[in-house]
């Protein structure tokens, strides 16, 4: 199977063979998380505004709350306005290319705690809460519900449930910034990691990168537009409308980036404008694994870290938890990321922590990292 199902326990040797030949596959949109790691102590962060200082996104006069937006939407529609498929209360789903968000009427300092509660409620622990930079991340966790269903696991299993795995970890990370109507943009991105034999012995195991998966981070948008104030229906059918666009246009347009050279230096060349770009690179830093330390749009800069990726840790032996010991930080090194627009395409350079050219090799390993998830 590719994705292994492990029994990691000898006692179970003679119970493997017939657990795994009556393994059964669940609903693909059947999703059971559990976190294998400890959460991090949260508070309820103040109001995001790190994108006022940018003329372009400056928010109109008054505030823009549900109830008035509501109040407009019931106007609009005794006048015979027809309303959006995909506009719910003050939840709207948007997707551009293989973009995908949810924007609301609220200000971030509203939404940080129910969308908190959320990863939470799923079965996650947050190892990120950074509401200065609206972002937050979860520990790696499993899907439980792609274990196998048979008699050997609705028995032995249920006593020895952490002898079971599927071989795979995901993380999430949920970022929000303001947009333009004095609202909130969310954007939920994936990462993949599974489980594979490093030897022809098949004795022993590594944890490398998996693809990201939109459908995963789709399914999470439309679970968080029901915890928003959406009903079943509308997020469902906002939901059915971007997988029809997806369709359309899967077969249809160039790459959104590509690298290239400018004056010598590696870039990625966006063929989009300044907007489009800031977003798909920010989606892209997500999905690649880069720690955005701190962005100003209006500079179109990015202060990133990179490390090589995480792979998901074993739980700790009962030493290291009398010892309290604890793997190493890895050391990372921050970069910035300068998104300018030109001739209807947007360029990413990539720079030293001090804004100083890097060299070429590091900046195309950077870049090429980016550009990959620039979809």
């Amino acid at each position: 199977m590719k994705h292994a199902k492990h029994i990691r326990a000898a006692a179970l040797a003679a119970a493997a063979t017939l657990a795994l030949s009556a393994c059964s596959v669940l609903e693909s949109d059947k999703i059971d998380y559990k976190s294998a790691g400890k959460g991090v102590s949260l508070e309820v962060p103040p109001d995001l505004t790190q994108l006022t200082d940018a003329s372009r996104y400056a928010a109109p006069d008054g505030a823009v709350t549900a109830s008035g937006y509501q109040a407009g939407q019931r106007a609009a529609r005794a006048a015979g306005t027809p309303a959006a498929t995909e506009q719910v209360a003050d939840v709207q789903y948007h997707r551009n290319g293989n973009e995908r968000w949810i924007s609301v009427g609220r200000p971030a300092s509203e939404l940080w705690q129910p969308v908190r509660q959320f990863w939470q409620d799923n079965g996650f622990l947050l190892t990120i809460d950074q509401p200065e930079l609206g972002i937050m991340e979860t520990d790696w966790a499993e899907n439980r519900a792609k274990l196998p269903q048979d008699i050997i696991r609705s028995t032995i299993g249920k006593v020895f449930d952490s002898l079971y795995s599927t071989g795979e970890r995901d993380r999430f990370r949920t970022r929000m910034e303001r947009n333009a109507s004095g609202g909130t943009d969310i954007y939920v991105t994936h990462r993949g990691m599974e489980e594979v034999y490093n030897s022809s012995h098949k004795d022993s195991t590594v944890w490398q990168p998996r693809a990201s998966d939109v459908e995963l981070e789709t399914e999470f948008l439309r679970r968080l537009m029901l915890r928003l104030g959406a009903t079943q229906e509308q997020a469902q059918a906002a939901k059915a409308a971007a997988q029809a666009q997806e369709a359309q246009a899967a077969s249809s347009g160039p790459a959104l980036a590509a690298l290239t050279q400018a004056g010598g230096q590696p870039v990625i060349q966006v063929g989009e404008n300044f907007d489009r770009a800031w977003r798909a690179i920010g989606l892209a830093l997500d999905r690649a694994g880069f720690t955005v330390e701190d962005r100003d749009r209006s500079k179109g800069a990015y202060y990133v870290r990179y490390a090589e990726p995480d792979a998901p840790r074993p739980k700790q032996g009962w030493l290291d938890r009398i010892l309290n010991r604890s793997a190493a930080a890895i050391p990372t090194t921050q970069y910035q990321l300068i998104i300018q627009e030109q001739g209807g395409s947007s360029f990413v350079r990539a720079l030293s922590e001090s804004g100083a050219p890097l060299d070429a090799a590091t900046a195309e390993k950077l870049l090429k990292l980016i550009a990959a998830e620039t979809r």
